[in-house]
């Protein structure tokens, strides 16, 4: 058994609820008892190493999975790296480890591992940590800066700068009101919707995304910021009043969540995608690291729950008068079902979106008023707007700043880049959008269908990193809107080991297995290639449907310099227009 990784986990995490470090173990051709063996003598050395050194007892933890093992052990704040070092001396020890190296006995490792943690510890740090836990108060700790407090109401310091409790001018400190947002499909939506929505209430609001991190409507930096570095620089920001922060799979499983403690988590959906990574191999383990979200969740905090997902309501009903769940069936029977008893709901009830709070109903917006909702016929963006709604009350914001937001929300494409933009050229319309899995291209495909069109045309591109039969489901889900034409592209940043040509030569396969001819099936070796193919393609009255992943400023550039200059089919598609 070889070890693949070993890194820190900086906050609550799959398997432990504060931070520590973690090993991935190879456990390919070793059985159960094997496994089992090494497990244990593993938890054995990593107690004895930290009651060497004068830690206190560690929390372990380690979850077994096809092909693969991760060990997991507790460790103080300040001395994460060097658990790393005590993390890997006790797999190398261990029976069926493969190392590099034989492991010295701990008398003669203990030498390295106490040079390690006089390099690192700082006890400042935990000192500082422990007054502000007991004031209630967040700290955000990484290499450089200690935070405590949020936003416009905390303050930070340089790592090895810190001050003591009794000069920590602590009554000028607050928390923020934060929201963590997770899921499969739909995450950055409901984070701009949301952040939208407290901005209609006056808050200065701070949002990050897979896209880039924002105040109030200014993009402090782009880029992808889903992830605990993106967070800890938005809550640094001395203008922001809330926080709305996309929280990824990736980073859960790299880092654990950036913060311990939220107002409000929001799971959108549970949906295969990034199989094969960390272990993760299908959908209830993809529901569990979602679900970590929960854990920050304080006392007398909400849980926001798609009620139409199954995993999520399973694991919902166990937390009884927490959750405020949303749905886009006002039938759904989890909403009346004593055993998931919440603490209310958004519904799309009648052509409009609905609070239900006990006996009350009160009417929050008509879909048709909503405009990313294609009038009710893009039926995942209800659900990110019924989503958005439950979790904006749950903050504490008044329903008139929420319908404010749906109401202006997407009249606008700098609201929602990438993400259901539906623009018009000559006639043509063009629908953008991020799809990039089989549920994201399902609610791609089912908001395409509600707009007529003489003729369709799908862009289709996927990440190398999903295995073959995840590439073709991709396809499957396009070809329910009975395309004319597909263009398979290449995504050579995404490329993640395969051949050049390889994913889209996949991706066409699928199609011509489907029924698609051969003259319909094209090839394009970039988004903005693909695009001047489509628009080249197009006449008047068509719709083309572009899943756009590496290059969304650029195509979306193109196609708005094409507007301006009153393009029209059978024009000339230059970067120039």
């Amino acid at each position: 058994m070889l070890r693949t990784d070993s890194r820190r986990l900086t906050g609550p995490s799959l398997l432990l609820a504060v931070p520590g470090a973690i090993l991935d173990i190879d456990t390919a051709g070793a059985d159960a008892a094997a496994q089992d063996a090494l497990t244990a003598a593993w938890e054995a050395r990593v107690r004895a190493a930290m009651d060497a050194l004068g830690w206190p007892a560690p929390a372990l933890a380690s979850r077994r999975f096809a092909g693969g093992l991760s060990l997991a052990c507790s460790a103080p704040l300040d001395r994460l790296y060097t658990a790393t070092e005590v993390n890997e001396w006790a797999f190398d020890g261990a029976p069926g480890a493969t190392a590099e190296a034989p492991a010295p006995p701990l008398a003669d490792a203990l030498e390295a591992l106490r040079a390690a943690e006089a390099r690192e510890a700082n006890p400042g740090l935990l000192v500082l940590a422990d007054a502000a836990r007991r004031l209630d108060l967040r700290l955000l700790a990484d290499d450089a800066k200690v935070t405590v407090g949020e936003g416009r109401y905390g303050l930070t310091w340089p790592a090895r700068e810190l001050p003591a409790p009794s000069e920590t001018p602590w009554n000028a400190l607050a928390d923020i009101p934060t929201a963590l947002v997770t899921g499969s499909n739909g995450k950055t939506t409901t984070v701009r919707l949301l952040a939208a929505m407290a901005r209609a209430a006056g808050r200065v609001t701070g949002h990050t995304s897979t896209d880039a991190i924002v105040v109030g409507t200014e993009v402090v930096d782009e880029g992808d910021w889903a992830g605990p570095g993106g967070a800890r620089l938005l809550l640094r920001d001395a203008r922001v009043e809330l926080a709305v922060l996309e929280t990824a799979r990736g980073g859960i499983l790299r880092r654990g969540l950036a913060v311990d403690r939220a107002d409000v988590a929001v799971i959108t959906n549970i949906a295969a995608d990034h199989f094969g990574e960390f272990g993760i191999a299908d959908l209830e383990s993809l529901a569990d690291v979602k679900w970590v979200v929960t854990r920050a969740v304080r006392d007398g905090g909400r849980i926001v729950l798609n009620a139409d997902d199954p995993h999520l309501v399973a694991r919902g009903r166990r937390r009884r008068g927490q959750v405020l769940w949303f749905s886009l069936d006002a039938a759904n029977p989890v909403l009346s079902d004593p055993r998931s008893a919440g603490a209310g709901a958004v519904v799309a009830e009648d052509g409009a979106l609905v609070l239900r709070d006990g006996t009350r109903r009160t009417v929050v917006e008509r879909l048709d008023r909503i405009p990313i909702t294609f009038g009710g016929g893009a039926s995942h963006n209800v659900a990110n707007a019924a989503a958005a709604t439950a979790a904006a009350h749950a903050l504490g914001l008044p329903l008139a700043a929420i319908a404010e937001a749906l109401r202006q929300f997407g009249t606008a494409e700098r609201d929602n880049p990438g993400r259901a933009n539906l623009l018009e050229l000559g006639g043509v319309r063009v629908l953008v959008d991020f799809a990039h899995n089989p549920h994201g291209m399902d609610a791609l495909v089912r908001a395409a269908r509600a707009l007529p069109a003489a003729r369709r045309l799908v862009v289709l591109g996927q990440a190398g990193d999903r295995d073959d039969d995840a590439i073709r489901g991709l396809a499957r889900s396009a070809w329910a809107l009975r395309p004319d034409r597909v263009l398979c592209k290449e995504l050579e940043k995404y490329r993640r080991g395969r051949a050049l040509g390889e994913v889209p030569g996949l991706l066409a396969a699928e199609f011509r297995a489907l029924g698609l001819p051969e003259a319909a099936i094209g090839f394009a070796a970039d988004e903005l290639d693909a695009t001047r193919q489509a628009l080249r393609w197009a006449a008047a009255g068509d719709l083309l449907v572009l899943a756009i992943h590496a290059n969304r400023p650029g195509v979306m550039t193109l196609l708005g310099r094409l507007r301006a200059a009153g393009w029209t089919p059978g024009q000339p598609v230059s970067d120039e227009a």
